[in-house]
C-alpha cells in the first residue's frame, strides 16, 4: 500500500506492483503483479484498477559481502492497459533497464537506468528515459535512512526535449519481526524538484509493507 500527498490531495496505491514472484532458474526470476487498485481524494479524478505488470530478471553478477559486495542485475518490465478510466496508459509498453547496487558494511549505493516503450501513441505518451541512484545507510539495526536522486528525460511526445529531476531525503524502519516469518516496515520521504520543468513538487510519499 502506498500512500502520495501532491496539492493538498492524495493519491493511494493498493498492491504497488507486488504479486507472484517465481524463481525457476539460478539467475531468472519472474513476477506478476495483480493490477493495483488507485484511489484519489481530488474531486473529478475517478477511482479504479490500474495497469497489470510483468518483470523478468536476469542476475548478470553478483558477490555476496566476502565476494564484492555487488549486484548487477537486467530487467525486461512489460504493462498491459487494464487500468480504468485514466488509472493507467492507453497502451502497452516494453521497460528495459539496468540495474546495480554494491555496499560497503553499513553503506550502500543503489541505481537503476531504463527507457520505457509504448507499443501505440508515443507522439503523446512519449518514450521517458529514467535514471535513479539512491544511498542508504543501516544505522542502529532497524534505521535506514535515504537519499535518492532520479531524473526523467523524454523524447517525442508532449513533452519532448523536457527534463526533470528530484532528490528525496527519507527514512525506512524495519525489518520488524512480528510473528514466524512475518515482518514489518514502512518508510516515507519528500521529493523535491531541482529543475525548472517538474509535474509536482514536494510529494510526500509513505509506504507500509508485511514481507514474509
Amino acid at each position: 500500500m502506498g500512500w502520495q500527498l501532491n496539492s493538498g490531495f492524495t493519491n493511494a496505491n493498493y498492491g504497488g506492483g507486488k504479486g507472484l514472484e517465481l524463481i525457476p532458474l539460478d539467475r531468472v526470476e519472474l513476477s506478476v503483479s495483480a493490477p493495483p487498485y488507485l484511489t484519489h481524494t481530488k474531486p473529478g479524478v475517478n477511482d479504479g484498477i490500474g495497469d497489470m505488470t510483468f518483470l523478468f530478471k536476469y542476475r548478470a553478477a553478483a558477490g555476496n559481502p566476502e565476494n564484492g559486495n555487488y549486484v548487477v542485475t537486467a530487467m525486461l518490465a512489460a504493462t498491459v492497459p487494464t487500468g480504468t478510466f485514466t488509472n493507467g496508459s492507453t497502451d502497452a509498453s516494453l521497460t528495459p533497464t539496468l540495474a546495480f547496487g554494491k555496499g560497503w558494511r553499513n553503506f550502500d549505493l543503489q541505481g537503476t537506468a531504463g527507457v520505457t516503450v509504448p507499443t501505440g501513441d508515443r507522439n503523446v505518451l512519449g518514450t521517458p528515459v529514467g535514471l535513479n541512484v539512491t544511498a542508504q545507510y543501516h544505522l542502529l539495526r532497524y534505521f535506514w535512512p535515504e537519499l535518492e536522486v532520479n531524473s526523467t528525460m523524454w523524447a517525442n511526445g508532449k513533452n519532448d526535449g523536457k527534463k526533470q529531476a528530484f532528490v528525496s531525503p527519507g527514512l525506512v524502519v524495519g525489518k520488524v519481526h512480528l510473528w514466524k516469518r512475518v515482518g514489518f516496515a514502512f518508510g516515507g520521504g519528500v521529493q523535491i524538484a531541482t529543475t525548472q520543468f517538474h509535474a509536482y513538487e514536494h510529494n510526500w510519499v509513505a509506504s507500509v509493507r508485511f514481507p514474509f
